[in-house]
């Protein structure tokens, strides 16, 4: 799915809006190289990683992001993905080309924040979220 304009300043207010949730500490929206387009980490919150590392972190995402897309026509396109480490939480929503990725306490509860989350980020995902 192609989008015509992508109007990345909204995606800055989303991720903004998402990083109200007190158990959100990142919430970005990168490219499909990595690249962070919107967003960042909340306010107060010490990344856990150089900056480097939070590259190659988002590169990764990205590009596992990417590759997951072989299997949409015969699985069905992917709405997010989680993993659960020992310090975080990170989660990954496809937009289009791109994906937004979030990092979040590691007690968080992934149902619970995924369908917050998703909520959040619009029309393309009304037929997730059932409306």
């Amino acid at each position: 799915m192609k989008e015509k304009k992508f109007d990345v300043q909204e995606y800055e207010r989303k991720c903004k809006e998402i990083l109200d949730d007190p158990e959100v500490r990142f919430a970005g929206l990168l490219d499909e190289f990595g690249s962070l387009l919107a967003g960042g980490y909340n306010q107060g919150t010490s990344p856990r990683l150089t900056k480097e590392q939070h590259q190659s972190v988002c590169e990764e995402l990205a590009s596992r992001v990417a590759k997951r897309k072989k299997f949409d026509t015969e699985l069905g396109r992917v709405k997010y993905s989680a993993s659960r480490r020992e310090h975080v939480v990170i989660m990954s929503f496809p937009v289009y080309e791109k994906v937004i990725m979030i990092v979040a306490e590691p007690n968080v509860n992934i149902d619970r924040l995924s369908f917050k989350i998703i909520s959040k980020l619009g029309k393309q995902w009304a037929d997730f979220v059932g409306r």
